[in-house]
């Protein structure tokens, strides 16, 4: 992986950047021509921003998450 972005507003800018490519890539998809493969790929997508916006959340938004 790259260097973590400690800086709140770079945070908030490479969300979204990762955000509007998965809407391009979204926008892009013919239903018609869809496979699996596909959409397994948007999902890894998401599960991605998700990590990182708990990377970015730290360690504290685990434990607010468990209780």
């Amino acid at each position: 992986m790259g260097n973590y972005i400690h800086d709140k507003e770079r945070q908030v800018s490479y969300m979204k950047q990762r955000l509007s490519m998965f809407l391009d890539v979204l926008d892009a998809i013919e239903p018609e021509h869809t496979d699996v493969e596909d959409i397994d790929r948007l999902i890894e997508m998401v599960d991605d921003l998700e990590d990182k916006m708990k990377q970015f959340k730290g360690p504290e938004s685990e434990n607010t998450k468990q209780k």
